[in-house]
């Protein structure tokens, strides 16, 4: 059941007063399907002339596509003018939440994660955009759905999406005369893998693989099946991943959490400073490894595949982050801010976000080809079509208890990984502890 949001309370409270709001007047709310109406009539009344947009963004200045999807949009239409409100990457779903709640005048608003999101809708500040998106939900590779709340709308539509693959270095198997990994691999052919390329000792030791501290890193290969979600309330399903990675963690095949938590290791100086054969990571690092492989004083030949998935699923199953975009419920030009929208997730406005180097929620061979062709990509045909998926599986899909549910699975991932608790101690808590949340 959708909780009752503060604008709903007000609205209630208006009409019959606080007490019997509370009582009689329930948890929906016709405020924002009156804002919607009005909305729309306002925006049909000004279509004529020009139109200003406001857009809630993030670091404008570091982040090149925020501007490449303005002026991609505006070059095609001349009477409206996207100007961009930058609230800072700190905090910055809070902050955004406080605008929205003091009627600042945003009409579209980014969505940066999963636990903010939540909080949006259950406050009313988005507008429902089943009805308002023009292409096709499938186009998405399932995150239009994992987005999709208890009373069948999506409230936002991702531009963005970041995928997860393995990166591996590929003097260290050529060393090890060990064969490349493959874009089909298995968890069972990945853990092989990864003992197989651990070589060395102390400070010249080798990783056959590599895990960065958050929880995704370790523990979402569980999910790849399609079968079960960490959303459900039922953790018994991680218990194979948390087996494998534990006994690779024992067996030195990977490092110690402990030590990456307290070194504060970042897994680009792991993998960059050739202390492991593989890591796995989001496609945003691919960027990040071609900035560096320009002044690097010790360079090394890199390749990525499609993620490992667990026997029976389909190869190219992956996890996956989005930034999306909505529209301000209480917008005047709804009209023109769906219109942005749609043109930020055509196939122009893909491929416009792809020239930043950044990949598109829609991709395609022409945006494929886009980020290909970006400076020190690697040439190899397997790197082409790691870029590929099947599936995609957000990290945390949509409910309105992500940040609880959030916080639990940190705090037994980080008891898991220290080997203060045991993998069946953890799941148990995690068990008992967010069917609680979930009511």
């Amino acid at each position: 059941m959708k909780k009752i949001s503060r604008r709903s309370f007000l609205t209630a409270a208006a009409a019959c007063g606080a007490a019997a709001a509370l009582s009689a007047c329930g948890g929906s709310s016709t405020s924002s399907t009156a804002a919607s109406s009005a909305a729309s009539s306002t925006a049909a009344s000004a279509a004529a002339g020009p139109v200003t947009l406001q857009w809630s963004v993030w670091d404008k200045e570091s982040t090149p596509y925020w501007q490449a999807m303005a002026d991609g949009y505006m070059a095609s239409h001349k009477d409206v003018t996207i100007e961009m409100v930058d609230l800072g990457s700190s905090d910055y779903m809070t902050v955004l939440a406080t605008q929205l709640a003091g009627s600042a005048d945003l009409d579209v608003v980014t969505v940066k994660d999963i636990p903010g999101y939540a909080n949006l809708i259950n406050l009313d500040y988005l507008k429902p955009l089943n009805e308002v998106l023009t292409r096709d939900t499938g186009d998405f590779n399932g995150t239009i759905e994992q987005l999709t709340t208890d009373d069948g709308n999506f409230y936002a539509v991702p531009f963005r999406s970041d995928f997860w693959v393995v990166y591996y270095n590929k003097d260290l198997f050529d060393k090890a005369g060990v064969e490349y990994p493959s874009n089909d691999m298995t968890l069972e052919d990945y853990d092989a893998l990864a003992r197989k390329m651990t070589s060395g000792s102390g400070d010249t030791k080798v990783y056959g693989c590599h895990y960065h501290t958050w929880r995704s890193a370790a523990s979402l290969f569980s999910i790849l099946d399609g079968k079960n979600t960490i959303i459900d309330g039922t953790y018994d399903f991680m218990k194979p991943t948390y087996d494998m990675v534990i006994a690779q963690q024992k067996d030195g095949i990977c490092m110690d959490y402990g030590y990456l938590k307290t070194s504060s290791l970042h897994y680009s100086a792991a993998f960059e400073n050739q202390q492991c054969a593989m890591v796995n990571m989001g496609s945003w690092f691919i960027s990040t490894l071609e900035a560096y492989m320009k002044d690097a004083e010790t360079k090394f030949n890199w390749g990525i595949v499609k993620y490992p998935h667990p026997a029976g699923a389909a190869a190219g199953s992956t996890l996956g982050t989005v930034t999306s975009l909505a529209i301000n419920a209480d917008s005047p030009k709804a009209e023109a801010a769906a219109d942005f929208i749609n043109w930020c997730v055509s196939e122009e406005g893909a491929q416009a976000i792809a020239k930043t180097g950044t990949f598109p929620a829609c991709g395609s061979d022409a945006t494929a080809e886009i980020i290909k062709s970006t400076e020190g990509f690697p040439e190899d045909s397997n790197s082409v079509d790691a870029l590929t998926t099947s599936n995609v599986y957000l990290e945390m899909p949509y409910t309105q208890y992500a940040s609880d549910i959030e916080t639990i699975l940190n705090a037994e991932h980080d008891a898991i990984m220290t080997m203060s608790e045991t993998v069946d101690e953890g799941i148990q808590n995690m068990n008992d502890q967010v069917p609680a949340v979930l009511g």
